[in-house]
């Protein structure tokens, strides 16, 4: 089922021209434009990052290993869903995993910039793929599954987006989303990369939980790891004009491919069931109850 941007009116017809009111998505690059007065980047992101980002992202231990978590999830949870919505897909990394192995399942991606679906579209030429405002989602009760990987962090009124999610999915849906965790782990990498918070666990439970979903995992992961991402930040704090962001992610082979072992061990005790109290992000699952 479709959702009007503008007058909210549902509809379900084969195009995307609002019986009530009239609007029409304009075209983007080949893509519906939902929001397309947010398109040119500012909302959260700088459009200047993707292009680095398709380049490092399949090949920076601590991607591989969300995408391998997010898999895992998926695969435990909603193994079923014949189609998700992945909501800021940024260059398609998530959905070019979730493709590989679930070569069935109808994928569709957004972003709220225009400058990171081309990326999107290159990796995933079998997705779906449009620019929205995650605020204002078009679809009532249209997928399966919805995933949002270190997106609602970027968004002050995430509540509002967790409402649209709710929305969006099918009754008995599931979301799963990824977020940073622990506000004591602040810095300048937050800064930099437009978050407006890290979440405690509790916080994004309670936010979940009021949006109308039942939490049936959460797991803190990047724990192993934590004392050396707290070391780091303690050298990020203070502001400064010159600071790279991505400066993270262009690690050593070595020392990447070590990281890497280490969050396979971690990943490897959180499938046996464990799970840790604290760690650098935080997964979540919910279902639309």
């Amino acid at each position: 089922m479709k959702r009007c941007v503008r007058c909210a009116s549902e509809f379900d017809t084969a195009s995307w021209a609002c019986p009530t009111c009239g609007f029409e998505p304009a075209s983007l690059n080949g893509h519906f434009a939902f929001a397309p007065t947010l398109a040119c980047g500012g909302e959260g992101f700088e459009d200047s990052y993707f292009q680095e980002l398709a380049q490092l992202e399949s090949g920076n231990f601590w991607f591989r290993a969300r995408n391998r978590l997010i898999l895992w999830a998926l695969k435990k949870y909603f193994a079923d869903a014949k189609n998700l919505l992945e909501i800021g897909c940024g260059t398609g990394f998530v959905l070019s995993g979730i493709a590989a192995t679930f070569p069935d399942i109808n994928l569709s991606g957004s972003e709220v910039s225009a400058s990171g679906l081309g990326y999107a579209a290159q990796r995933v030429p079998g997705a779906t793929f449009f620019q929205m405002d995650a605020r204002s989602i078009p679809f009532v009760g249209e997928f399966d599954a919805i995933g949002a990987f270190d997106v609602i962090e970027h968004i002050e009124q995430d509540e509002a987006v967790l409402a649209q999610m709710f929305a969006a999915l099918k009754p008995g849906g599931g979301l799963l989303l990824t977020v940073p965790q622990h506000p004591f782990l602040w810095s300048e990498m937050d800064v930099g990369a437009h978050h407006v918070r890290r979440y405690r666990a509790d916080e994004l439970k309670r936010k979940v939980t009021q949006a109308g979903f039942e939490v049936v995992e959460m797991a803190s992961f990047v724990s192993l790891l934590l004392p050396l991402m707290y070391a780091s930040r303690l050298t990020q704090r203070k502001v400064r004009d010159d600071y790279d962001v991505m400066a993270e992610l262009r690690l050593h082979p070595a020392v990447n491919f070590a990281l890497e072992k280490i969050l396979a061990v971690e990943r490897g005790l959180i499938r046996l069931g464990v799970r840790f109290f604290c760690g650098g992000s935080l997964l979540l699952v919910a279902r639309k109850a």
